[in-house]
């Protein structure tokens, strides 16, 4: 779908939802294609700092679902397009990155295809190995500096994550109301040579470096960590290892997705920043269920970008939608990972009075420290279990949906025994496996993280995956074996595949139901 096809022409009397008040006014969008019309907004909110939305009024909201798609659900309502869930990661432009041949460059004037070094993961250690800069963008963020006990500084924002001993850590805590994440402290130290150390590395010295040990032994301490008390422009890349070499410490990177590509948008960053906000959902499904085609269809939500997403607490769609949903009494389902959903506890009761509401959580393991490394922009699995709880006890039956599941990380049989008794707790109705699949652009980033925190698993999804997107139908059975077996012993229903993902053949409508009758 074209940018031209996506929205209509604004109205000349169109506002902002509730809470959508831009940092200075509207600023210029940063587009491949510029939308007529859009109201292109950033905010003053940490959370949101170095993204942009742009709010436009669509043309339709209820979409068919290609019948070729494995999904078992035939209408979708998705409010938003790219998610906010996503972490965002800068440091100061003057940063020096190390090149394939051993000199370096600023970060700044790095270019998309410049060879650079980044590492790969094997054991205790890390070795360098050479890889592609894929993506290159800049933003204005709070500044933060780390002096390290060699003199290096490093400049960056409260998002950007550092290697350390004991894992990836960001600069700062997260914003209040945030999951927590791990973050740098004084007593922690950088893994890496310093900036001493890739001032040193003589031109032509790339060929020495391949293969080579950083190991963990080389880190730096930290002597400081303090906030500038400004806004500076800090730039990233996104690179096919995940990581980069930035004044000679290990430094994160974004991942690219190829979810934005038919709105001309890049897979990467402009998914995690260039969200696009359609601020007349609400009035559209309204519309759509009042016009004399529509024939009652279930409607599930959550199944491209979450709704429940933080984007949604400040443009606050989701309510207008529900509302719409319950005065014509269409049934719906919602799939989620956020929290906000209990925000609208009110009116999905108020919808389950006169139709079927079918909800579920995706939680597919619950091991943090696999959700800190694959999942670090979404609640934690015990906080979406918090949720299964509060919707339960509200009179709702809850499914989770139990994805997804990861071959050789969350396969075994005492990740899956944990997970399932969790969600058996949670007061969970049913629990639906999913293995994982691998879409294009997903494939990519999960490809590149995988061979940074796990590279002896490559050859083996190599095996299982090969070139296509889905796991081979012998594996997926077994682990859904698995997973029944320990549902029966936890008292859980193990629902068919996909009905944690849509309602129950909708029953014979309330007299309100009638009022409303589209047929």
């Amino acid at each position: 779908m074209r940018w031209e096809n996506l929205s209509s022409a604004p109205h000349d009397d169109a506002v902002a939802p509730p809470g959508a008040a831009p940092v200075a006014g509207a600023v210029p969008s940063a587009l491949p294609l510029a939308l007529p019309g859009a109201v292109t907004r950033t905010f003053d909110t940490p959370g949101f700092a170095g993204m942009t939305f742009h709010e436009i009024r669509a043309k339709s909201i209820i979409n068919r679902v290609p019948g070729t798609s494995r999904v078992p659900f035939e209408w979708t309502v998705n409010p938003y397009r790219g998610c906010s869930h996503a972490c965002v990661y800068c440091l100061a432009g003057d940063t020096l990155i190390l090149l394939s041949d051993g000199r370096t460059r600023p970060l700044a004037e790095l270019r998309v295809g410049d060879e650079i070094y980044g590492t790969v993961a094997q054991g205790n250690h890390r070795r360098y190995v050479r890889t592609e800069v894929l993506a290159h963008w800049s933003t204005v963020k709070p500044a933060y500096r780390i002096v390290l006990a060699d003199g290096t500084e490093l400049t960056a924002s409260g998002d950007h994550r550092f290697l350390t001993p004991r894992g990836w850590k960001h600069v700062t805590g997260a914003p209040p109301g945030e999951p927590p994440r791990p973050y740098l402290a004084i007593t922690d130290s950088l893994v890496g040579t310093g900036r001493s150390g890739a001032d040193a590395a003589p031109a032509g010295a790339g060929d020495r470096l391949d293969g080579t040990v950083l190991s963990d032994r080389t880190a730096l301490r930290i002597r400081r960590i303090e906030p500038l008390g400004q806004e500076l422009t800090l730039y990233d890349i996104t690179t096919g290892t995940g990581d980069f070499i930035a004044n000679g410490v290990v430094s994160h990177n974004c991942f690219a997705r190829n979810t934005h590509t038919y709105l001309d948008l890049d897979p990467g960053r402009d998914f995690d920043s260039q969200v696009i906000v359609k601020v007349n959902a609400g009035e559209l499904v309204r519309r759509e269920l009042a016009a004399p085609k529509w024939r009652g269809g279930h409607i599930a939500m959550g199944t491209n970008v979450d709704c429940y997403q933080r984007a949604e607490g400040r443009y606050q769609l989701m309510p207008q939608i529900l509302a719409a949903l319950r005065d014509f009494a269409n049934p719906f389902s919602i799939l989620t990972k956020g929290t906000l959903i209990l925000r609208d506890l009110p009116l999905l009761r108020q919808a389950a009075e006169v139709t079927q509401v079918g909800l579920s959580v995706s939680v597919g393991f619950v091991d943090e420290r696999i959700w800190r490394s694959v999942e670090p922009g979404t609640p934690s699995p015990r906080r979406r279990l918090d949720v299964v709880r509060r919707l339960t006890d509200a009179g709702f039956a809850v499914g989770v949906l139990m994805a997804p599941i990861l071959p050789g990380l969350t396969d075994t049989d005492d990740a899956i025994g944990s997970t399932v008794a969790a969600i058996a707790e949670a007061g969970a109705a049913s629990v639906t496996p999913l293995p994982l699949h691998l879409r294009p652009g997903a494939r990519q980033w999960y490809a590149a993280w995988l061979a940074r925190e796990f590279p002896r698993l490559v050859p083996r999804y190599r095996e299982l995956f090969g070139n296509g997107s889905y796991l081979p139908q012998e594996y997926q059975r077994e682990v859904t074996a698995r997973v029944r077996i320990a549902a029966r012993r936890h008292g859980l229903h193990r629902p068919e595949p996909g009905e944690a993902r849509q309602v129950p053949p909708r029953p014979a409508p309330a007299p309100v139901a009638e009022q409303l009758s589209l047929l």
